[in-house]
C-alpha cells in the first residue's frame, strides 16, 4: 500500500522505506525555530546554519525579563556565529517570518516550540510544535521523534463566496467534524487552485486549533509561484502515492459555505454561521497573529472600514505578522486607512493574541479576533469572551460595534 505525503516525508527523514500509522520515527530536522530566549547553558549545537532566531512574542520587550531574554539571544548569536537572526526592526511573528524569508520549504521537516508551528504546512513543509527540553535536543543533535498518525483527506472543491474567506473554511470543518487529536490532515482538490498562499497559511495555522499533528498542503503552481526567488535552499516536494490509504475522506464544496465565527471557549463542535450571533456587542476587535496579520489580511480590513469610523466604545487592533508586511501595508495606503477609521496599527509581535501586551481584555469584555485561540483567559481576564472570525468580519463588526456579518456592509 502507498503512503500518504506526510508518512513519506516520515520515512524519507528516518531513512526508512516506508512507515505506517502506529509506528515511532526518529528523523533529522532541516530547521529549527526559537523565539524571545535561549539558554546560555549550551555548549555545543548540531548545525547553526539550520538556525531560525528572532523576537516575536515580547517584543519590542515588555518587561525587564523580557528584555533580560532577547540580550541572552543575542549573546547565543555572537557565541555561535548564527547567520538566520531577525533582530528587533527586522523581526516578525516566528510562521510568518519562516514563510516569508524561504526557510520553510516543501519536503523538509520544520521545529519550533511554539504550537501554531503547523502553519508551515502550507508550503508542503512538514512541521509542528514540541515543547521546550524536546528543541533544546534538537538544537544539540538534529534530531527528534514523532509517532506516524491516520491521515484525513480534505478534498476542496468549487471557489468561496464573496466575502467568505478561507478563515471561514478552517473554522466550518471543526464545526462540523470536531478535533483531529492525534491524526493528521492533508489538502486537495481544485479548489485549491482558488486559495492563495496567505489563506493556505491561515488554515494551516489554525489546524493547531483542530488538535491536528501536521497540517500540509500539496506542492503546486500556486505554491511554486510563491517560492519562486524566495527558497534558501534547494528542496523537493512530495505529494501522496496514487494508492496512498487514508482513513478518512472530507469533501467540501466552497461554494456552499458562508462567513462563521467560533464561539468563546473551545474550537470543535462551536462554530456559527456568523448570521446566527450578529447583533453580540463587542468591545475589541483584532485582526493580527500568525494566523491573520498578513496584507491580504490588511487590504480586507482597510476596504471595509474606508470611509466608515470604528464604532463608539470600541476599540480596533490590527498587528502585522512582520515588519516587512507592515511596511508593504504602509506604501499600499492600508495602515492610513484603518488609523483613519480610529484602529490602532501596532509593531509586529505575537502580544495581543497570547495575552502578554499591546491589547489585553478587561473582565467580562467580548472581543472577537482573527488571531489563533478563544480558550478562556487568552487574551486577558479570564472573565472576558473571546470570538473568532475572518478579517472581515472582526473589521465590519469594529465599525458596528456589534458582530456584523461582512456581507451586511
Amino acid at each position: 500500500m502507498g503512503m500518504t505525503s506526510i508518512e513519506k516525508i516520515l520515512a524519507g527523514h528516518s531513512n526508512r522505506r516506508e512507515v505506517k500509522p502506529g509506528d515511532v520515527v526518529v528523523v533529522d530536522v532541516d530547521v529549527a525555530v526559537f523565539f524571545d530566549w535561549m539558554r546560555p547553558d549550551v555548549v555545543r549545537i548540531a548545525d547553526p546554519d539550520r538556525l531560525v532566531l528572532l523576537h516575536d512574542h515580547q517584543v519590542p520587550a515588555p518587561t525587564i525579563a523580557a528584555a533580560n531574554n532577547a540580550r541572552q539571544m543575542r549573546e547565543f548569536v555572537e557565541k555561535f556565529g548564527v547567520k538566520n537572526y531577525f533582530p528587533v526592526g527586522a523581526h516578525g511573528i516566528c510562521h510568518v517570518l519562516v514563510a516569508q524569508e524561504g526557510f520553510a520549504l516543501p519536503g523538509k521537516i520544520l521545529a519550533n516550540a511554539d504550537s501554531h508551528t503547523c502553519s508551515s504546512g502550507a508550503l508542503n513543509c512538514l512541521a509542528r510544535g514540541v515543547g521546550p527540553s524536546e528543541m533544546t535536543y534538537i538544537l544539540c543533535k538534529g534530531q527528534t521523534w514523532f509517532m506516524v498518525g491516520p491521515t484525513t483527506r480534505v478534498n476542496l472543491e468549487g471557489e468561496l463566496p464573496q466575502r467568505v474567506y478561507p478563515r471561514d473554511v478552517i473554522h466550518f470543518i471543526p464545526g462540523h467534524y470536531g478535533d483531529f487529536a492525534g491524526r493528521n490532515l492533508e489538502w486537495h482538490g481544485d479548489g485549491l487552485t482558488n486559495i492563495a498562499m496567505d489563506g493556505r497559511l491561515t488554515m494551516a495555522t489554525i489546524s493547531a486549533e483542530l488538535s491536528a499533528e501536521f497540517s500540509l498542503f500539496p506542492y503546486d503552481s500556486v505554491l511554486e509561484a510563491y517560492l519562486q526567488g524566495r527558497a534558501k535552499w534547494p528542496f523537493e516536494p512530495v505529494s501522496p502515492d496514487p494508492d496512498a490509504h487514508y482513513d478518512q475522506v472530507i469533501d467540501i464544496d466552497l461554494s456552499s459555505l458562508e462567513p462563521q465565527v467560533v464561539l468563546p471557549g473551545k474550537v470543535a463542535w462551536n462554530s456559527r454561521p456568523v448570521r446566527e450571533v450578529a447583533g453580540q456587542k463587542i468591545d475589541q476587535a483584532f485582526i493580527g497573529s500568525c494566523a491573520n496579520g498578513r496584507l491580504s489580511d490588511f487590504a480586507i480590513a482597510a476596504e471595509i472600514v474606508k470611509g466608515r469610523q470604528v464604532a463608539p466604545g470600541t476599540r480596533f487592533i490590527v498587528t502585522p505578522g512582520s515588519q516587512a508586511i507592515l511596511l508593504e501595508a504602509v506604501r499600499a495606503g492600508y495602515v492610513e486607512t484603518l488609523m483613519q477609521a480610529g484602529a490602532v496599527v501596532t509593531s509586529s509581535t505575537c502580544g495581543a493574541c497570547y495575552g502578554g501586551h499591546m491589547g489585553l481584555l478587561a473582565d467580562e469584555e467580548v472581543c472577537i479576533t482573527a488571531s489563533t485561540r478563544n480558550f478562556q483567559g487568552r487574551m486577558g481576564s479570564p472573565k472576558a469572551k473571546v470570538f473568532m472570525g475572518s478579517p472581515a468580519t472582526v473589521a465590519a463588526s469594529a465599525v458596528s460595534g456589534v458582530i456584523t456579518d461582512p456581507r451586511d456592509l
